[in-house]
């Protein structure tokens, strides 16, 4: 697995979850050149691969299943407006190749969400079943803050997490934070892209490049989660702030509804409308129950629906069939 993403976090989980799993990780910019895929861990004899499809193909073996797993999804046309010159053109030849070559030989394919199986099924024309398993958070270490440690009401932090990107929203975050009271500030993750930061603004603050292990102690120093993303495969970093009790303000697009109840976990905004954004967390701020409401409300559908444990024993029997039948 390429290091640095959401999907290595989800595989590292498997790892620690289930016995005789173990991820084999990479530095991503070996993907510039595919073929030194070859020969990473070549030595290792696995009884089935379990890897994301746009390199599966460098890291399969002869009698070995192959179950891949689509974390995200950027093939398609509409992605083409929020990606490089280079990425449209890797996206629309070899990425594109070597997404359906794995996805031919897979014994098995899942998916993270509705949204991102009939994506792929539709972009890649497919016929075959996608099974979805909805990424898992540690409820017990992602949990909110206990009520003594509860920051004053006056001042409002919004967090942002993720790479500074377009696909992530990151254009948007001054034109929002611009419109907002002065008592309201939004803090934001530097990701992987340490170099591009965003302009010094008085109500924007930078936290740096956080490790994963240290996310649940920044999640519970906020009080809103701004997620203006333009797509996601699933939403980690909505779903951990939902185990952390917060409310969040996120794009009404891709997989984002199927976390986020509008109206009762917090709103679901129009893509790209930073009125609409700052309205919303404006709403927030100024209702402090409202906060908490919303936010007991994602902690109790995490606890439901998106744990840890219901993950990994849908990986685990999906293991054992593929095996079964191989």
């Amino acid at each position: 697995m390429a290091t640095g993403n959401g999907a290595f976090v989800i595989h590292k989980i498997l790892e620690s979850k289930i016995p005789g799993y173990t991820v084999t990780p990479y530095n991503p910019y070996r993907t510039l050149f595919p073929p030194s895929l070859f020969f990473h861990r070549h030595h290792l004899r696995p009884r089935l691969i379990h890897t994301t499809p746009d390199y599966a193909i460098f890291h399969r073996k002869k009698n070995v299943p192959l179950i891949l797993t689509f974390h995200n999804y950027v093939l398609d046309p509409f992605m083409r407006r929020y990606s490089s010159l280079l990425q449209n053109i890797h996206y629309r030849t070899d990425l594109r190749f070597f997404t359906k070559i794995a996805v031919a030989k897979a014994e098995a394919i899942t998916a993270v969400s509705q949204y991102t199986a009939e994506m792929v099924k539709r972009d890649l024309q497919l016929n075959r079943p996608i099974k979805v398993i909805y990424n898992g958070i540690d409820h017990t270490l992602f949990r909110p803050a206990k009520p003594a440690h509860f920051r004053s009401t006056k001042a409002i932090k919004v967090l942002y997490c993720g790479n500074l990107s377009q696909r992530k929203g990151a254009q948007w975050l001054i034109p929002i934070v611009e419109q907002l009271d002065r008592n309201i500030t939004i803090a934001y993750t530097a990701g992987l892209r340490t170099r591009n930061l965003l302009p010094c603004h008085p109500q924007l603050e930078c936290l740096g490049t956080i490790p994963h292990h240290a996310m649940p102690s920044v999640y519970q120093s906020a009080d809103i989660l701004l997620f203006p993303t333009v797509r996601e495969g699933y939403g980690l970093a909505a779903a951990e702030a939902m185990a952390c009790g917060l409310p969040i303000v996120a794009t009404n697009c891709s997989s984002l509804p199927e976390l986020i109840d509008e109206g009762k976990g917090g709103f679901l905004c129009r893509l790209g409308d930073v009125s609409d954004f700052s309205e919303k967390i404006r709403v927030l701020a100024g209702n402090p129950a409202l906060r908490q409401e919303m936010g007991e409300y994602n902690r109790g559908k995490v606890e439901e629906r998106f744990t840890v444990d219901q993950m990994v024993k849908q990986y685990i029997e999906l293991f054992e069939q593929v095996l079964a039948t191989s």
